[in-house]
């Protein structure tokens, strides 16, 4: 909860990336509140409070899972939502003559992108989550300490400059609304 909180705040890109590990943690303790807080939540150096706090987070994300459907695969509806604004951002950055560095970044991603689909991509996910999903598999196969190939490495830098671009954007349209 403390570390989504603070990339909510500063990285979207992160928050979301982290939130779709934790659904993936969720899954991984069997939904089990009780082993989530015995067997993740007290390995942090947490107060009690703290902990008491992640516990009641983690139990609202189960909860949300439980009832959305998405307790063995899927992702809940908060970060769906997410994802869609950012896909609307996306499509307006693109059709706007303003940002030509996105536009410029978009088109070196986009042969990418569609190797990503032909691979088996759903065709039901747009264009960002797309780049979500191979940044977050790219991220798994880092845990798991499996080789990444050099053709893998040179898409996911650029897949990432463009996520990084859009996060900014995202950020200073929170701020005050971007002009398109």
């Amino acid at each position: 909860m403390f570390i989504a909180q603070q990339l909510r705040k500063k990285n979207i890109a992160e928050y979301l990336l982290y939130m779709w590990q934790i659904e993936d943690t969720i899954r991984a303790f069997g939904c089990s509140l009780s082993r989530i807080r015995r067997e993740y939540i007290d390995r942090f150096d947490y107060t009690d409070e703290q902990k008491e706090e992640e516990a009641d987070w983690f139990g609202n994300l189960i909860r949300m899972m439980n009832q959305e459907g998405c307790r063995e695969k899927g992702h809940l509806q908060i970060n769906k939502v997410t994802m869609q604004q950012l896909a609307e951002l996306h499509a307006q950055l693109l059709q706007s003559p303003r940002y030509p560095f996105y536009n410029s970044e978009y088109y070196k991603v986009l042969p990418f992108i569609v190797e990503l689909r032909n691979r088996g991509a759903s065709k039901d996910e747009n264009e960002v989550e797309t780049c979500f999903n191979s940044l977050y598999g790219v991220m798994m196969l880092r845990l798991a300490k499996k080789p990444i190939s050099p053709d893998t490495e040179h898409a996911v830098k650029e897949i990432s400059t463009l996520v990084g671009m859009l996060n900014d954007y995202y950020l200073k349209d929170r701020e005050e609304p971007l002009e398109f």
